[in-house]
């Protein structure tokens, strides 16, 4: 071989416009899965956190039950939500939306409580 067959025209080289477009697009796409995986991990734990907080309430909801407590307890409640936008806070998270978060499940754990109460008038 001569010494010009071995060498490389830049052109040859270096990738097109589309194939670096192509690459970037193609990297993006990986990163995007391995993101959404993450994501979609973090629901599965959501998930069986929040199914064990609800079988915790559920147990308090018999007790109050048991002893004609009342469903909902508001100070109870309100030191949970100051708490909880603590810890929000501290993870870099908006408290509004803890709140807004905490006080959904409060509200569905008020509409258990209150059920487990009528069931067991029953």
């Amino acid at each position: 071989m001569n010494e010009s067959s071995e060498k490389f025209s830049p052109a040859e080289t270096k990738p097109s416009d589309s194939e670096q477009q192509t690459n970037l697009e193609n990297t993006a796409i990986r990163e995007l899965q391995k993101l959404r995986n993450s994501i979609d991990n973090l629901d599965a734990a959501l998930v069986h956190i929040l199914a064990e907080r609800f079988r915790a309430t559920q147990r308090v909801g018999h007790l109050k039950a048991e002893y004609s407590l009342p469903a909902g307890d508001p100070d109870r409640e309100e030191e949970q939500i100051k708490r909880l936008r603590s810890l929000a806070v501290s993870a870099d998270l908006d408290p509004e939306f803890a709140e807004q978060f905490l006080n959904f499940i409060i509200s569905e754990v008020i509409k258990r409580h209150e059920k487990i109460a009528r069931e067991s008038t029953n």
